[in-house]
């Protein structure tokens, strides 16, 4: 098993005001308007080489409506959630040739026979059901493979399994509000990549290890909320990570990189922040082998060393096998 590459730990955003609950609400709404509309357009650029991708174009339209720092966010998100996107059609694609050829195989034997190790279906009734299921397979592998060919896979931004729920909400037993205000949490932009040299790691959310206050870049359209210097803005909560915090001080106080992430859980009504970085990843420590040669293996014929006999003191050695004198 791989070392893990990183480290993520967590603190809950207690005491928050009113007005800081609607300065959060504000700028992740408008941060991730501008980002679902930066990953369409990654989309429609399609599968190109990363020089093609056109990403210094889009993260200067995103700097006006934001700032540098929330632009390469932006950017650097899209661009992660296409590659994601892409590499799920490719398994799923490999997934559905699996399945399909299963099906193929075991519908070319008769029904109640076997065929080497291949068995038939036990009636025609659970044939003729395989063999439906296999014309949809067979049509969403087409689907796929043309989402391949174009490099245009789908994404929802929020998770598509909560944008079907909203189709069922009798049966999930959630109301509309409840609904909505799920949906609308996890469209919620407040992500902050870390910069090395920074001050405490992150220039737009930024956690002073002093007193644990909590400040961040507020977009150019929302500077008028400021209340800090530079068009920041300051949370009336503090934030102390308990877990891994010796780790988490010493990259702050190093201005080492960190990356936060803002999250609403609309389930509690709670606010976190979330600290991650990376980490230096070491191999694991080599297997010791045994001494005893494994099976079908001849031993090593190697030949012991002897040192030389010193000169100041020589003494004789009996022969391996004497011989009787006479």
């Amino acid at each position: 098993m791989a070392a893990p590459c990183g480290a993520r730990i967590r603190d809950r955003l207690k005491d928050l005001t009113a007005a800081d609950v609607k300065v959060l609400t504000l700028v992740g709404e408008h941060l991730g308007h501008h980002q679902r509309a930066d990953l369409a357009s990654r989309v429609r650029t399609g599968n190109v080489p990363a020089r093609q991708t056109g990403r210094a174009g889009r993260k200067k339209r995103l700097t006006a409506v934001s700032s540098s720092r929330w632009a390469g966010a932006m950017t650097r998100v899209s661009e992660d959630q296409y590659r994601l996107s892409m590499r799920c059609l490719i398994d799923e694609r490999a997934g559905l040739r699996c399945r399909i050829r299963k099906i193929e195989q075991r519908l070319a034997v008769a029904c109640g026979h076997r065929q080497g190790r291949v068995r038939g279906y036990a009636d025609r009734a659970e044939r003729w059901q395989k063999q439906r299921h296999l014309s949809k397979l067979q049509a969403r592998l087409a689907v796929v493979e043309q989402q391949i060919d174009q490099g245009r896979p789908s994404a929802t931004v929020g998770g598509r399994r909560l944008a079907r729920t909203r189709h069922r909400l009798a049966e999930t037993g959630l109301a509309e509000t409840g609904w909505r205000e799920r949906w609308d949490a996890a469209r919620l932009f407040l992500t902050a990549d870390g910069e090395s040299g920074a001050s405490h790691g992150n220039y737009t959310i930024t956690v002073d290890p002093a007193d644990g206050s909590l400040t961040l870049v507020l977009p150019e359209p929302l500077r008028y909320l400021a209340n800090a210097p530079r068009g920041r803005y300051r949370l009336s909560c503090t934030v102390t990570f308990h877990h891994r915090r010796p780790e988490w001080l010493d990259r702050v106080s190093a201005h080492r990189a960190v990356r936060y992430d803002i999250v609403y859980d609309p389930a509690r009504d709670r606010w976190y922040l979330d600290a991650s970085w990376s980490t230096s990843t070491t191999p694991p420590p080599a297997r010791k082998r045994s001494g005893r040669p494994a099976r079908g293996c001849s031993p090593s014929t190697s030949t012991p060393t002897t040192s030389p006999p010193s000169s100041s003191t020589h003494t004789a050695t009996p022969s391996a096998n004497p011989t009787r004198s006479r």
